[in-house]
């Protein structure tokens, strides 16, 4: 089966695409990816073409996401027309929403890891402002286009559908991750990784509540948007330190000595970071969001997003309590198992023979009436 992909080089759908093709192999399944956004950089160019069944294709385009993107979005609609065509492949899944309108002769799968509408709910507690406008009826057109919408959790899939009010088929696929975690002794800090410039982490919160926590506070991702652009404005809390963008080992290095990990998000649609540092034999500490209480149930401390005092006594009461945070770290753990990669690429190649089987059905039926206008008495 061939597979043409998109895939957006910034965030996490590039270590969600790179690990669910890699699972897919095992399926006999060829994906080509297709990336939107900055060029790759050498470790993820590295990481895949390690990857026996990927092609990798770069556009360098803008996001949908991004300011004023829409004659570079437009341009990379012609762009994977083009790579159809020469591909012909089996399926389109696409990590992003407003090119599932285009007119591909394959069946199309949109996954909704996240959108900037349900974002500026989540964050700013107000629908995204009119500059928007155009994002929303795109995406709006994409999700109505789609044969199926997949997303990692079952609330985001309702909220991004009843954000855009669409009816589309829905199925929920939970993300995955290997487990491949380096084992270390453990020491006495917080963790946190994501992107320190997208208020939606919650990070800063970390940086208001660090005079509650007996242990210092790390923080490790990127400090600036693409655009170049930071609005970090706690370099220099006490007890919180940054550590900068990491490569996958280095922070696995990390989260392997980390005794806590903390994610206070305002918006997280599912937390590939968390389930790396539950992986890694962390307790977490997460924002009270209906998509981190469907991922994690009883396996985790949940808080309420923006609210850097009980950041704080949850993060304490774990410092001050060596046998519960034990107790917590094997429970995460023993969830984030069921997250594997394949689980998630068993559940995406019986997804993709679904869409597939009309199209088969119809090229054998049209086959055999072929076969049985050339030859009447054979075809009997």
């Amino acid at each position: 089966m061939r597979v043409l992909m998109t895939v957006d080089t910034v965030g996490g759908v590039w270590t969600y695409a790179l690990e669910l093709a890699r699972a897919l192999a095992v399926h006999d399944v060829e994906v080509t990816l297709a990336t939107m956004g900055p060029r790759t950089t050498v470790a993820q160019r590295h990481a895949a073409t390690a990857v026996p069944n990927v092609t990798l294709v770069e556009s360098g385009l803008a996001l949908e996401w991004m300011p004023h993107p829409w004659r570079d979005v437009d341009a990379a609609g012609d762009w994977l027309g083009r790579l159809a065509a020469q591909l012909v492949p089996d399926v389109v899944h696409l990590n992003g929403f407003v090119h599932a309108s285009l007119p591909f002769d394959a069946p199309t799968v949109v996954v909704a890891h996240a959108d900037v509408c349900t974002w500026h709910r989540a964050c700013r507690g107000v629908a995204a402002p009119p500059e928007w406008d155009e994002y929303r009826r795109r995406v709006a057109r994409g999700l109505a286009a789609a044969d199926v919408v997949v997303a990692p959790t079952r609330a985001i899939l309702d909220a991004i559908l009843e954000e855009h009010q669409v009816l589309a088929p829905g199925r929920v696929i939970p993300n995955g991750r290997s487990t491949t975690a380096p084992v270390a002794p453990k020491l006495p800090f917080v963790l946190a990784a994501g992107r320190v410039w997208d208020e939606a982490k919650g990070l800063d919160a970390l940086a208001a509540c660090a005079g509650e926590v007996p242990w210092p506070i790390w923080v490790a991702g990127p400090t600036l948007a693409p655009d170049g652009t930071s609005s970090v404005r706690w370099r220099d809390a006490a007890r919180v330190h940054l550590l900068g963008e990491m490569g996958p080992e280095l922070l696995g290095s990390w989260m392997a000595r980390a005794s806590i990990f903390a994610a206070p998000a305002r918006y997280e649609p599912f937390g590939l970071c968390a389930l790396e540092a539950a992986l890694s034999g962390c307790a977490l500490v997460v924002s009270s969001l209906d998509t981190l209480h469907e991922v994690w149930g009883d396996a985790a401390i949940y808080v309420p997003p923006a609210s850097p005092h009980q950041l704080g006594r949850a993060l304490r009461s774990l410092v001050e309590d060596p046998g519960r945070r034990d107790a917590m770290a094997v429970e995460a753990h023993r969830r984030a198992l069921r997250y594997t990669p394949t689980a998630m690429a068993t559940a995406y190649r019986a997804l993709y023979d679904e869409l597939v089987a009309p199209a088969l059905a119809g090229a054998q039926a049209g086959g055999r009436a072929l076969l049985s206008r050339a030859d009447p008495g054979g075809a009997s």
